[in-house]
């Protein structure tokens, strides 16, 4: 399989003349709307009910948040970041789409997944590979504990991952939009710590190329690696969902649970955890 981050779907941008990076980075490499229908789906398999009240850690411009509420009139979102300025973006850009009574249903919370007493829901996720920023396996446990406290009871607790051995190299690759291009690139890999630097450029078409839009300072886990912290801090169980291939060798967008994944250059999963 060669999937890579850059499988999400494609949409049209618009025809704004100012370089908006939010907006490219939701058609380049996010697809909220049918997420939140997977990971509704993978809660009623486990769970035999649906799920309502959703957290989403690190939620940058909450895309996600948004389409859960727009689900069902009884769903509840809440979107927690550090981070101010992907948080008024999504104010102005995606909260101002909802209407009256689903904008009701958002909570925002500007502050730290570490912090003590996290917003409880029934389903939390951490998306975009964002927790990859936490380098450590100290850091890491202390804040799969968080969520392990703030989750509800039959709650699960949702992230995505990827890998390969093209992640253990230097490359770039791109993906061509309508009106733009996007590239994804490794800029190193340090196998003494598995820690990588990535960036995301961006080129308007008749436009020059952007450099590093955004980077990243990640460490390159693995699937054992956080299936075992996350039964280490109290997890009862773990499942993968790994992505299946077209003919063509490339990923379907189709994600299945399985104990068995493949020898991919390149691979997207997810990790469900269930308290």
């Amino acid at each position: 399989m060669t999937a890579t981050i850059t499988r999400r779907r494609v949409h049209k941008i618009s025809d704004k003349k100012d370089f908006d990076k939010y907006d490219l980075y939701r058609r380049s490499v996010q697809s909220p709307d049918t997420d939140v229908c997977f990971l509704r789906k993978v809660y009623r398999d486990l769970k035999k009910k649906d799920p309502r009240i959703f957290r989403e850690d690190f939620c940058g411009t909450f895309a996600l948040s948004c389409e859960w509420v727009r689900l069902s009139p009884k769903f509840q979102a809440i979107g927690v970041d550090l981070d101010p300025e992907p948080l008024e973006y999504g104010r102005s850009h995606n909260l101002s789409k909802l209407s009256e009574k689903q904008q009701q249903r958002i909570q925002l919370f500007e502050g730290n997944v570490l912090a003590e007493k996290l917003a409880s829901a029934d389903i939390s996720v951490a998306m975009n590979f964002s927790y990859f920023i936490f380098q450590n396996r100290k850091i890491m446990k202390e804040y799969f504990l968080n969520v392990l406290r703030s989750v509800k009871k039959d709650g699960i607790f949702v992230i995505d991952i990827f890998g390969g051995s093209l992640c253990h190299d230097e490359n770039e690759e791109k993906a061509s939009h309508r009106k733009f291009t996007y590239y994804w690139q490794q800029e190193n890999f340090d196998p003494v710590t598995n820690r990588a630097k990535f960036h995301i450029h961006y080129r308007l078409h008749g436009q020059a190329k952007k450099e590093r839009v955004f980077s990243y300072d990640w460490r390159m886990w693995t699937i054992p690696e956080l299936r075992e912290i996350l039964e280490e801090v109290g997890f009862k169980r773990t499942h993968v969902y790994w992505e299946g291939t077209t003919r063509k060798g490339e990923g379907d967008g189709v994600f299945t649970r399985t104990e068995k994944g493949e020898a991919c250059q390149a691979w997207i999963a997810y990790i469900v955890a269930e308290k």
